[in-house]
């Protein structure tokens, strides 16, 4: 595992250099203002791993969000997607289509609501994962395990994958 900023170019370079596979779990905090933070920089590791020729990418972006659309449950549909992280959420849909629009091998996994709990073994994963009314969440340990464990499993290859506990 290699760490790098995202912000320093040559960092970048440094931590894509030689891998054979780039796991991606941007984040920021800046809900209520508009960003391209999170798209920017996955334009800056797409770009890089193009370069390089390094071809396997694993990204988080959420559920909630284009044909998972309305699967957060009612309290994020109604009021958390408008009125707090809509930017947020509008930044992650161009996120996921600079990824779709690269050359690169791609999987988009789309988390439930984030939680700090244990790595739990019972993921349920695949397109229409979530509820219309019912928030489900997953364990930011979880998550982690199931982009591992994408590294050689080619099930949701170019595909996005939503999981939830």
């Amino acid at each position: 595992m290699v760490q790098g900023d995202v912000l320093v170019p040559v960092q970048l370079t440094k931590a894509i250099h030689g891998q054979d596979a780039v796991l991606s779990a941007l984040g920021h905090k800046r809900f209520f203002i508009p960003s391209t933070r999170l798209s920017a920089d996955t334009r800056n590791i797409v770009a890089e791993m193009e370069k390089q020729g390094v071809k396997r990418l694993i990204c988080i972006t959420t559920m909630g969000i284009r044909d998972n659309r309305f699967r957060m449950g009612l309290y994020y549909t109604l009021f958390v997607i408008p009125f707090i992280v809509g930017f947020y959420f509008k930044d992650k849909v161009i996120q996921e289509k600079i990824i779709e629009d690269s050359t690169l091998d791609w999987t988009i996994v789309r988390p439930g609501q984030l939680t700090n709990g244990k790595k739990r073994g019972n993921i349920k994963h695949g397109a229409k994962q979530g509820h219309y009314i019912f928030t489900h969440t997953i364990s930011r340990a979880s998550v982690a395990a199931f982009m591992l464990g994408l590294l050689g499993d080619t099930s949701y290859l170019n595909k996005a994958v939503a999981i939830t506990h």
